[in-house]
């Protein structure tokens, strides 16, 4: 049974009040964890204030050179945390591996970038007068992320915002304590300084708590409904957000597509972490030419998906990560059932796995823009498939959503990728790929998917001010524009 602590100035911290956190695969309780309430939030803030006056101080390429150590410390602890991982949120090893690695990666990548990104810029005003700006640290940043990624998330938030001179407090997933406990133990091993990471674990109230503390700055991953309620609690205070939200991702196949791989791709896309994927192509549109055999073979390669526990090797979809999230995408396969969609395959719990939230990979056809499917972000192993019959209507259905996350195009015309990209309403466009990540590229999206970028240069500017510095270095006494104006002559 695993025990955990807060994280609060560099130590481990036990408290009285505990919560359990659960293999969803079995509903086996894997240890307890600390609910830390106002009082210790308060603390961590505190803490994370202390160490901020002299962390900012630190050089940045000794900050950046702790972040290399704590890439080398997560590729060391690889087989561990990926066991960490699958046995918190029930995805397959293999999906669990891949977060590891592209989370070292990451963290190396803004070791090594981080001082270029954050040198500024040099403006030249007259041959007596230069200006330059500096980038300096926001502060104590509130890092509140999702069960979904529990490891990659909160470390692409946690890298950029310390490189830059910003001290932590992390508060991870209620789901996935465990995995944010990892985060705090290999950052100390690492050698960050106490105080500069502090980690508290707990539920809502507990991320109620920290963002209304005295921080500087909240970084969320998460629903778009939270992120209206860290918009408004945030207000008071002025706090800097960046929030990245839900998504409804389209997925949009065009009849000259290399069809195959834009099966392959969509299958993939949408049930990788059983459909608990942020930008995972939850609409798909296909071109009427080819809409028949598309379905035929989608639905085929679905069936063939083999679930399972995360940890059996060979499993493709492994359980959703609770039974409350299990139970609302019941209701919406629900909804667009009753209101005349076509379950193709799935649609149900499978009856060999009763233990655990598994719910079958589901292909929805016949679906319209009224049902639940198509207007509210679908977190689970559920594909809404529909037909277009020109460039106009697909673009029209694709930007038919709140969301503005990401979307995928699928031709062999660089042409049509071009107008599509530019006519899209999201942040990022795919183009014959799907749900790719690169550290060097900006992540984040528009309208209800959110503010602010993660990632990339534009990412670790998230986590600074901008400062403009202004130098003259002539010899005059006064200005032109100065008293008195009676004498001035312009």
């Amino acid at each position: 049974m695993l025990e955990g602590k807060l994280l609060i100035g560099g130590k481990w911290i036990p408290c009285e009040r505990k919560f359990e956190s659960s293999n969803p695969a079995t509903g086996e309780v894997l240890g307890r964890v600390c609910l830390a309430g106002k009082k210790e939030v308060t603390e961590a803030v505190v803490a994370a204030r202390l160490a901020q006056v002299s962390w900012k101080n630190t050089g940045i390429s000794e900050r950046a050179g702790i972040f290399i150590r704590i890439g080398d410390e997560i590729l060391k602890r690889k087989q561990e945390l990926k066991t960490l991982i699958t046995m918190e949120m029930g995805r397959p090893l293999f999906e669990s591996e891949i977060e590891v690695l592209k989370t070292s990666e990451m963290v190396k990548y803004f070791a090594n970038e981080g001082k270029t990104y954050l040198e500024g810029d040099a403006i030249p005003i007259s041959p007596d007068t230069f200006s330059f700006t500096r980038f300096e640290p926001v502060g104590v940043v509130g890092v509140i992320k999702p069960w979904n990624y529990p490891m990659l998330l909160p470390l692409w938030a946690i890298a950029p915002a310390l490189i830059a001179g910003n001290t932590v407090v992390l508060k991870p997933s209620d789901l996935t304590p465990f995995v944010g406990i990892e985060i705090g133990k290999i950052c100390q091993d690492a050698g960050i300084p106490d105080g500069v990471i502090n980690v508290v674990t707990g539920d809502g109230n507990t991320g109620k708590s920290l963002v209304s503390s005295d921080i500087d700055m909240v970084s969320f991953t998460g629903s778009a409904e939270t992120g209206k309620n860290i918009m408004k609690n945030s207000a008071e205070k002025l706090h800097r957000i960046s929030l990245e939200l839900g998504g409804s991702d389209a997925f949009i196949v065009f009849k000259d597509a290399d069809i195959e791989e834009a099966i392959n791709g969509a299958v993939w896309g949408r049930f990788m972490n059983c459909g608990q994927v942020c930008v995972s192509p939850k609409r798909i549109f296909v071109e009427s030419d080819i809409a028949d055999s598309f379905i035929e073979e989608f639905v085929n390669k679905t069936r063939n998906l083999i679930i399972g526990k995360g940890l059996d090797p060979g499993t493709d979809i492994g359980p959703m990560v609770s039974m409350e999230q299990r139970e609302k995408l019941e209701l919406q396969v629900e909804d667009a059932v009753r209101k005349g969609a076509i379950i193709e395959c799935g649609g149900k719990i499978p009856l060999s796995l009763q233990e655990g939230y598994y719910y079958e990979p589901t292909v929805l056809t016949g679906v319209t823009p009224e049902m639940k499917v198509m207007k509210e972000e679908v977190f689970g192993p559920v594909a809404a498939i529909s037909v277009f019959e020109n460039m106009d209507e697909a673009i029209a259905l694709a930007n038919k959503t709140i969301y503005g996350l990401g979307a995928s195009v699928w031709t062999k015309n660089l042409d049509t990728a071009m107008y599509m990209s530019s006519q899209l309403e999201c942040g990022m466009v795919w183009v014959n790929e799907i749900c790719t990540l690169h550290p060097q590229c900006p992540w984040g999206g528009i309208k209800h998917s959110g503010m602010g970028k993660d990632l990339s240069r534009y990412g670790i500017r998230e986590f600074v001010s901008t400062k403009h510095v202004n130098i003259n270095l002539g010899t005059g006494k006064t200005r032109q524009w100065w008293f008195p104006y009676a004498k001035t002559v312009l």
